[in-house]
């Protein structure tokens, strides 16, 4: 931690100022913090601290403004604390309102958007700056709701109008929440912001912006939105091709997101990057090209000279492993040029779960998922329990659940969402706080006898793991949260529009199987954005072709 408190420098000479130089040195520290270079930002606060130690520093409502902004690039959380002491010492935070908007941005950089909107909270006179910030501060972090909680404040209790940089923070909130109405909305505020003479044609030429749109429908399910804007954009640089080679990956268009790929680097000339092999890829992970993804692999690194990172290994192994090439898989992980992840290890895992790879291998796999830290420790428990399960080893399966208990892991709770009208519900297993819970059961109660008579049988493997006897796990299948969401959308959904739910957990095998039986039995389309990729259910099948 560099102390910004003043005192000398022995090992950096700085000249120091008088005050007829402040302007410069001022301009001088404003470049080096925003040079994008984490060597000059260092060197920004190193100046900070020499100017601090002059008889006359430069004015602190300058002066703090752009130190911060070099912090914040830095994420140089324990300087940023001091710096923002001295703002309060200076009382300038929060009354200061261009200072505490540079320490919102701090705190959202360091990733603390709890204390970024606490801090926003206490700011008396606030700017359309401040409240762009804090939006964008718990959009960066994954707030997605509560950033649209924010802007719907604002919208209510403000005079202020929404620019380019609202309506861009919006767009991320939406694509993060799944929230295609408010997405809509988003987009038409643009048009009408920047729409010059309404035909919309300064929006229609903003790379950043078309490539947040494309995201945006992309996320929320709206594929076909997506593709429109992609196809209209007059300009796109390597994040347009990016962006719409991955889309069309995580909706099944496996054979479009490959084609995209070859025309942008065979006819459009366009060098791939690293992401790009991420999004191609995960193409042929998701649609289990194992030659195809070999090819494109030693592309990458023969042709295009790129290292391969963790998240090219991790898409090489899910593909090779769930083709059920896991030997070959394991030659992949063993000449790593990194340690890898839980995710890698998870990846092996469930494939072994799926291919029977037998229990030795398997409860290998878990052993070595579980040998490396990471916060999403209870899917690996979770995964071996469904092994168990599915070898009717209940023991075991209850085994598991004790080992959980005493290492004091638990399951990540799984959520659904789904938006309506422009607001967005989100249940839990076994939900009954909504005001429509009464009429979403008994929809659930017809939507069961529906299933029954049409052969559905339960898979009890995807049961809790608390569940002892077939009746309770049928029941706790019954209450999983996107249950809940199809049954709450099926009550008031227009007519003949999809369903879009979105799941933070894979969809596991049994609701996979009831909803394409549900998009059969009431000639529904229900789009499910899980972890890992989307799943369109219509007409009784899936986007995934069941390969997921």
């Amino acid at each position: 931690m560099l102390s910004l408190a003043a005192s000398p420098l022995p090992a950096t000479r700085i000249h120091r100022p008088d005050a007829t130089s402040h302007s410069s040195s001022v301009r001088l520290l404003r470049s080096l913090a925003r040079s994008r270079r984490a060597d000059l930002a260092h060197r920004a606060l190193l100046l900070f601290r020499s100017l601090q130690s002059t008889p006359c520093p430069p004015p602190p409502h300058v002066s703090l403004p752009a130190v911060l902004s070099a912090a914040a690039f830095l994420s140089a959380l324990p300087e940023g604390r001091q710096l923002h002491g001295l703002a309060a010492k200076l009382g300038l935070a929060p009354a200061h309102t261009v200072v505490a908007n540079s320490l919102l941005h701090l705190y959202s950089s360091c990733g603390l958007p709890d204390a970024a909107l606490a801090l926003f909270r206490r700011i008396p006179d606030r700017s359309l700056v401040s409240w762009n910030t804090a939006v964008d501060a718990l959009v960066g972090n994954g707030y997605h709701l509560a950033a649209l909680d924010l802007f719907r404040e604002m919208q209510r209790d403000t005079d202020l109008a929404p620019d380019a940089y609202t309506v861009q923070s919006v767009l991320g909130a939406c694509a993060g929440a799944g929230a295609l109405s408010l997405g809509v909305y988003a987009h038409a505020m643009l048009l009408r912001e920047l729409g010059g003479d309404g035909d919309g044609a300064a929006v229609s030429c903003d790379m950043l912006i078309n490539n947040s749109l494309v995201d945006l429908y992309g996320k929320c399910g709206a594929l076909e939105l997506a593709q429109q804007v992609f196809d209209r954009m007059p300009m796109r640089d390597l994040a347009s091709w990016n962006v719409m080679i991955l889309t069309l990956a995580n909706h099944g268009r496996v054979c479009e997101s490959v084609e995209l790929f070859d025309r942008m680097t065979q006819v459009e000339k366009v060098a791939p990057n690293a992401i790009t092999f991420v999004a191609v890829l995960s193409a042929c992970n998701h649609g289990g090209l194992v030659e195809q993804g070999r090819r494109y692999f030693s592309m990458m690194v023969d042709e295009y000279g790129i290292k391969p990172r963790i998240e090219h290994y991790g898409c090489m192994v899910d593909l090779l492993a769930r083709a059920g090439f896991i030997e070959e898989a394991l030659d992949i992980v063993a000449g790593m040029n990194c340690r890898p992840d839980a995710i890698i290890w998870r990846s092996l895992l469930d494939a072994c779960c799926k291919k029977n790879a037998g229990l030795e291998l398997t409860e290998a796999m878990a052993k070595l998922a579980l040998e490396v830290p990471d916060d999403a420790v209870s899917g690996v428990y979770v995964l071996l329990s469904r092994v168990y399960a599915s070898a009717q080893r209940w023991n075991d399966v209850g085994m598991v659940r004790q080992l959980m208990i005493e290492e004091g892991v638990k399951k990540e709770p799984g959520f659904s969402s789904i938006e309506m009208e422009g607001l967005v519900h989100q249940f839990v297993a076994g939900d009954t706080s909504h005001p429509q819970s009464e009429a979403i059961y008994e929809k659930l109660d017809e939507i069961q006898q529906r299933l029954t008579s049409a052969g559905y049988k339960p898979d009890l493997s995807e049961a809790p793991l608390v569940a002892s006897v077939d009746c309770a796990k049928g029941a706790a299948l019954r209450l999983h949260s996107e249950r809940l969401a199809i049954s709450f959308g099926l009550l008031n959904a227009t007519p003949g529009a999809p369903i879009r739910i979105l799941k933070n957990l894979r969809v596991c095998k049994d609701c996979h199987t009831i909803s394409k039986l549900i998009s059969k039995l009431y000639g529904v389309e229900i789009i499910v954005r899980d972890r890992i990729r989307f799943h369109h259910f219509k007409d009784g099948s899936c986007s995934c072709k069941d390969y997921w």
